[in-house]
């Protein structure tokens, strides 16, 4: 019989994460009991925010704990079902991670439409990155017609889905990312307006004052850094920056010292506001409706980059500082058994 492979956090990184930060087991698959169910994982997430939790610090999410279970997003089928709410071939997401198989109590996931989109997109476009995106710029950015919306990371997950709704409220919207490739598809696909690679670009500041000649109104900031402090002299009057990462200083050994942002934020009376998605839980049906229907509409595209193999998660995970993903990275670890 199967047994259940768990990756488990071996240790805490000091830097950049790698191999041995993670350890592989098995276990025996726990047998669901009266209103549980036994799900074989399908897709399983890997985000940034991951190498915070594996720091042990307070955050705004408890840390992994050392020898147990990494846990994230994921999709997986219910394969024995004692619970009247569910039934065999159901597809469900929860937040049970980086296991092969796992015993859930019914109030731990919950059901998702296979018809609406393709399963994967649950864990992207329809799942936390575009409500991080859906929420993290409508409420704190608001862009307005016009207005200048820039973006970096903007090839990512979260990055190209925000780019996307800011171009359905009429925004100029400019993104910066790291390869040739991710620009081409941001302008392409995406049809941003300009894309910067902040890679090849020796001088941001000047790319960026060229790519926005009427300032910026609204910045997306997933990575912090030096990319961050070029922007900051672009904001203007009443700018918003919406903070939704760091992903410059996650694996920095030392502390992250920049330039002060107080007095350009005094004196562009900007607002410059941190947010996690989980700030807006209560409204997430709402978001998702949203996506949905411009999504279904062609309003909104998606990338995936999917990896294949359970024993590749590690290297999936580390792939997301390397830059070398487009839109949403997800490894997938079995085909549904119904479809």
């Amino acid at each position: 019989m199967d047994k259940n492979k768990q990756i488990l956090l071996a240790k805490r990184p000091e830097g950049m994460p790698d191999q041995a930060t993670f350890q592989m087991t098995e276990k025996e698959i726990t047998q669901p009991e009266n209103g549980e169910i036994l799900i074989r994982t399908l897709y399983v997430s890997v985000d940034p925010y991951m190498r915070g939790r594996m720091i042990d610090a307070p955050s705004y999410v408890a840390p992994y704990k050392l020898n147990e279970v990494i846990g994230g997003g994921a999709i997986g089928e219910v394969i024995t079902s004692e619970s009247s709410s569910f039934n065999e071939g159901d597809i469900v997401i929860g937040g049970f991670g980086w296991q092969t198989y796992y015993t859930a109590k019914e109030d731990e996931v919950r059901k998702i439409d296979k018809e609406i989109a393709p399963i994967s997109t649950h864990l992207g476009i329809l799942g936390m990155t575009g409500l991080t995106a859906y929420f993290g710029l409508l409420e704190i950015g608001k862009p307005k017609e016009g207005e200048t919306v820039v973006i970096s990371g903007a090839a990512g997950a979260v990055g190209s889905v925000v780019g996307q709704i800011a171009k359905v409220k009429g925004a100029k919207v400019v993104g910066i990312a790291g390869t040739d490739e991710k620009i081409k598809y941001l302008k392409e696909e995406l049809h941003f307006d300009e894309a910067i690679n902040y890679k090849t670009t020796e001088n941001m500041e000047k790319a960026l004052a060229e790519a926005c000649p009427n300032g910026v109104d609204v910045y997306f900031d997933n990575v912090g850094g030096e990319i961050s402090d070029a922007v900051f002299t672009l904001l203007n009057k009443f700018a918003r920056v919406s903070v939704c990462g760091a992903i410059s200083s996650y694996n920095l050994e030392t502390k992250d010292i920049g330039p002060r942002v107080q007095s350009l934020l005094i004196k562009k009376s900007a607002l410059m506001q941190g947010f996690t998605v989980g700030d807006f839980k209560d409204r997430f049906n709402e978001g998702t409706v949203a996506l949905a229907k411009w999504l279904q509409e062609g309003k909104l595209t998606y990338e995936e980059t999917i990896k294949e193999g359970f024993e590749n998660i590690p290297d999936a995970f580390l792939d997301l500082f390397k830059g070398n993903n487009i839109g949403k990275l997800l490894v997938k670890v079995a085909e549904p058994s119904k479809e």
